[in-house]
């Protein structure tokens, strides 16, 4: 493997790894320009028994961080492995998020990313065709499953915004309320 790949000024193809390294590696900076300094209240405040908190949030992105690096690996280094459909039943007991405080769970993510983004960063910039066998989805490229940790990522970065959103700021909005609707 290729180490320190450089950016490249063009225009990014449609198999380009570098839009979705690029949000793959804001997120944790994202993350905790949002959440430093909030009280754990919020950060363990779930909507529903059965949802997330935006801690609980945090562990997941840390769990399923190691999914996606090893399929990287596996597809970068393997010619065509066969992956396993993403079962999170086999990894997570119901609760098990709930392990660790948030602050600890964002700390491992931003901990864990940043390996990822070494290990993605060292991936010459035109292996984005490199293909997979998947379990579910058949044939997939390695562009095609960046680019879907990365709308993961986003995914769940409105999920905490919302629940930050729902628990800090809409029930104190008083009249304003009627302008807008969390849904965390």
């Amino acid at each position: 493997m290729q180490q320190g790949v450089a950016r490249s000024t063009e225009p990014a193809s449609n198999s380009s790894i570098q839009p979705a390294l690029t949000l793959l590696e804001k997120t944790p900076i994202l993350l905790e320009t949002l959440l430093r300094d909030l009280p754990d209240e919020l950060m363990q405040w779930k909507p529903a028994p059965e949802r997330w908190s935006i801690g609980e949030v945090l562990g997941h992105l840390a769990d399923i961080e190691f999914v996606y690096a090893d399929r990287t690996r596996r597809m970068v280094t393997e010619d065509a492995p066969r992956l396993q459909k993403y079962d999170p039943t086999s990894t997570v007991v119901i609760g098990d998020y709930a392990r660790g405080t948030a602050t600890e769970n964002l700390g491992y993510f931003m901990k864990t990313r940043r390996s990822t983004v070494i290990l993605l960063r060292s991936i010459p910039a035109d292996s984005g065709e490199r293909a997979a066998l998947h379990s579910e989805l058949g044939e997939i490229t390695l562009h095609q499953m960046l680019s879907e940790w990365a709308s993961h990522d986003l995914g769940h970065l409105r999920q905490i915004a919302e629940l930050y959103r729902a628990h800090a700021f809409h029930p104190h909005a008083g009249p304003f309320q009627k302008y807008s609707n969390p849904k965390p």
